[in-house]
């Protein structure tokens, strides 16, 4: 895998501060654009609050990651899934690296006739077996999930 990230310069956003923006294009050959946060300390060294932070995409890779995999273990156990989605709410390191150290994955799974006892299992493996992100993750921060089945 491979991608290539590159600084989109220094502009200056009025009112916002200088912007920190990166462009990345990633080995399927889409972008994707991150900025840093407005420092109005020293404006110079923060962004202009014009995309996503990085740590921001991470964390959204992370559920990304996760979510595919529920969504396809169901859909191969023969489940008739309809959606999913997960929301995730996490702590930082006070000092560099500010590494994650807790994230709270929610998952809201939506079907007609799934068990809970088929949701667990498939975020069970994806925790455990199949989600590189969030294995990763786990190497620094406690990962803890929870759940919820809709009928639908």
């Amino acid at each position: 895998m491979e991608c290539i990230v590159s600084w989109a310069g220094p502009q200056v956003v009025p009112g916002e501060g200088s912007s920190m923006s990166f462009v990345a294009k990633t080995a399927s050959g889409h972008t994707l654009v991150m900025d840093g946060a407005p420092d109005a300390a020293k404006p110079e060294n923060g962004g202009a609050n014009l995309a996503p932070r990085p740590m921001e995409i991470v964390l959204a890779g992370a559920g990304g990651c996760t979510a595919y995999d529920v969504v396809l273990i169901l859909k191969r156990g023969r489940h008739d899934v309809r959606g999913c989605s997960v929301k995730l709410t996490s702590e930082r390191a006070e000092t560099d690296p500010k590494v994650f150290t807790k994230i709270h994955m929610h998952f809201v799974v939506t079907g007609q006739g799934l068990t809970l006892g088929a949701v667990e299992r498939a975020i069970g493996m994806s925790h455990d077996k199949y989600c590189s992100a969030t294995i990763m993750l786990g190497k620094t921060a406690d990962i803890t999930t929870s759940f919820e089945v809709v009928e639908g």
